[in-house]
């Protein structure tokens, strides 16, 4: 199935005439979230909003880039559970202070009772954890800050 406006259409008005506060919609390699705010429903393509072409830049990231140019985010790709670690015994994935190359585990998210590990986009050290274990994290928000 492809989601056409025609189908978005659809689906945002029933999530404006119901009482849900969020749909998500998962067909093949197309992903997409509304979530309803004060004022409407908002759709967001997962995977556009997760990673960006080369060269270009999420709206985000310019106002990342404007408040410090050295600063990094890791954002949450899904609604779930943050998890620091593989399990409570475990050590963390990262810590305050550690240096995380492109592509390394920084945490897990549990979704559906699936654990998904979240790897950095970008290298850099951690300088803070905005999340803590065992916390809801919603789609887009920022789980990490890398330097």
């Amino acid at each position: 199935m492809k989601f056409d406006i025609d189908y978005l259409e659809k689906i945002a008005n029933l999530l404006e005439t119901s009482n849900l506060a969020e749909i998500e919609l998962h067909d093949g390699g197309q992903s997409i979230a509304m979530k309803k705010s004060s004022e409407e429903a908002v759709a967001v393509p997962q995977k556009a909003a997760v990673k960006t072409a080369i060269g270009e830049t999420s709206q985000d990231e310019e106002a990342q880039k404007t408040e410090t140019n050295t600063r990094k985010s890791i954002v949450s790709p899904m609604v779930g559970t943050f998890y620091k670690s593989m399990s409570p015994e475990a050590q963390p994935f990262v810590e305050v202070g550690q240096t995380v190359a492109a592509g390394q585990v920084v945490c897990i998210i549990e979704a559906m009772k699936l654990m998904n590990e979240i790897e950095a986009e970008v290298s850099g050290r951690v300088i803070e954890i905005c999340v803590e274990d065992g916390q809801p994290v919603e789609f887009g928000q920022v789980l990490m800050y890398l330097e």
